[in-house]
């Protein structure tokens, strides 16, 4: 990061010296993909990445970091894998996204040996990292809910931007060529920082390049992004033709005239974009790392903001719905509560039963969920009931429709979710306020 920051640096003095649509989702979409300028699951559902890096090819053994992040209310991790050309090989990739799914993390696979390709004489090229994605292929292949592949990290440095649009298109064919279905993610040229405008102004070529029409580009934003101006800017552009964009890196400002994180933020979620701030821990400085030491008890100026900040991801991330839906839990959490359910009903009926329990309390909030199941018939609907005790509040839901009235509650299914086989189940989430106390009430599920 230190070695990109430098060389953006000296390739900007240069620039001052000399100048001062849409996308169709894929056919027959599988797990996450594009529609429009939106990633969205299987099941249609947006989903804004909401997330950190994780320089786990250097730290193979801090695997508690996946828990840690969750708790702090991410639901993304991108983590920074070796093809073995200059770090690794990662041959752990299974292992990886096993950690991503029992910590109900979407997970964006990354190589990063590709880094400043051009420029780095022992950088991997994207046609390389493409023969890693393969030799992998076998690890990936079924994760498509789950893994978003990034094919290479900052894949050319500043030196002949312009053959990123070549390499990128190659890369992207040669992954569908081979079989991959999953959400494809690239990353612009400069370092990642596209102060060439490459990528920008090659964004439909490349879009277009994918059989699938399934790729999201990234764009890092770091000493390039220094003014609310050039960040909104950039992002107009993009929002203006309908691209798909994620902000995949960014730091945060820490001298004058460097990366103006409090746009970054707030103009993302303005614009529904996902963003992955860099990084967890590992750069072994206070400015980059988010935990100290990879601890998340020592949170850095920099994690506090990103986690704890306002538009930041504790306040604004939501959990995917392949894992129930929802924002993360906090990190403060207290024990779960027993959830409590209705008696098994009558054989053949249409009827159904709701679980409630509380998934993370925190002073004067919490965040809860109710798990509706059918009874031994389909039904095609269903409405939850429950009332609030003194003090309690529902201020947000997903995956329903949730109506109040004093303290009578109701929650009723949405257009995909209230058609459920015999003895299927959903999952519903919200986040609520309370005070004096926080009891689970009794529900009643009624369905149609």
């Amino acid at each position: 990061m230190k070695r990109r920051l430098l060389s953006v640096g000296a390739a900007l003095l240069a620039v001052a010296a000399s100048v001062l649509m849409f996308v169709k989702p894929a056919d027959a979409a599988v797990g996450l993909h594009v529609e429009g300028r939106n990633i969205v699951e299987a099941n249609g559902q947006p989903f804004v990445m909401r997330g950190v890096n994780h320089p786990h090819v250097w730290y193979t053994g801090e695997t508690d970091s996946f828990a840690d992040v969750k708790a702090l209310g991410a639901n993304t991790v991108r983590v920074v894998l070796g093809s073995g050309k200059r770090w690794g090989p990662s041959t752990d990739v299974a292992d990886v996204i096993s950690l991503c799914k029992q910590n109900r993390l979407i997970c964006v696979l990354e190589v990063h040996d590709t880094t400043g390709y051009g420029e780095e004489g022992t950088a991997a090229s994207l046609d390389e990292a493409v023969d890693y994605w393969i030799s992998q292929k076998n690890a990936l292949v079924g994760q498509e809910n789950h893994v978003v592949i990034n094919i290479g990290n900052e894949p050319i440095g500043n030196v002949n931007a312009g053959q990123w649009t070549a390499a990128t298109t190659a890369a992207i064919t040669k992954m569908r060529a081979n079989g991959f279905e999953h959400l494809l993610m690239v990353d612009g040229p400069n370092w990642g920082q596209d102060w060439q405008y490459v990528m920008r102004d090659n964004a439909q070529a490349i879009l277009d390049a994918d059989s699938r029409h399934n790729t999201v580009l990234s764009i890092h934003m770091y000493a390039v992004f220094n003014t609310a101006a050039a960040i909104t800017d950039y992002l107009d552009r993009f929002e203006d033709n309908g691209w798909p964009l994620v902000i995949g890196e960014f730091g945060w400002r820490f001298n004058a005239n460097e990366v103006d994180h409090e746009t970054i933020l707030a103009e993302s979620q303005a614009r529904g974009l996902g963003y992955l701030g860099w990084s967890w821990s590992g750069n072994t400085d206070p400015i980059l790392d988010m935990a100290t030491s990879f601890d998340p008890t020592r949170l850095t100026t920099w994690g506090e903001r990103i986690f704890n900040g306002a538009n930041g991801i504790r306040a604004t991330a939501r959990e995917a719905t392949i894992f129930g839906g929802g924002p993360s839990p906090t990190a403060t959490v207290t024990p779960t509560v027993s959830p409590t359910a209705q008696p098994t009903p009558t054989s053949g009926s249409k009827s159904c039963t709701a679980a409630y329990r509380i998934v993370g309390q925190w002073p004067g909030g919490f965040q809860g969920e109710i798990r509706i199941t059918a009874g031994s018939a389909a039904i095609s609907g269903w409405t939850v009931t429950w009332a609030l005790a003194s003090g309690q509040a529902v201020n947000q839901a997903w995956n329903a429709t949730v109506t109040t009235s004093g303290s009578a509650v109701a929650a009723r299914n949405v257009g995909y979710n209230g058609s459920l086989g015999p003895g299927a189940d959903t999952v519903i989430g919200f986040l609520g306020s309370w005070s004096g106390t926080n009891p689970v009430p009794p529900l009643t599920c009624t369905a149609t």
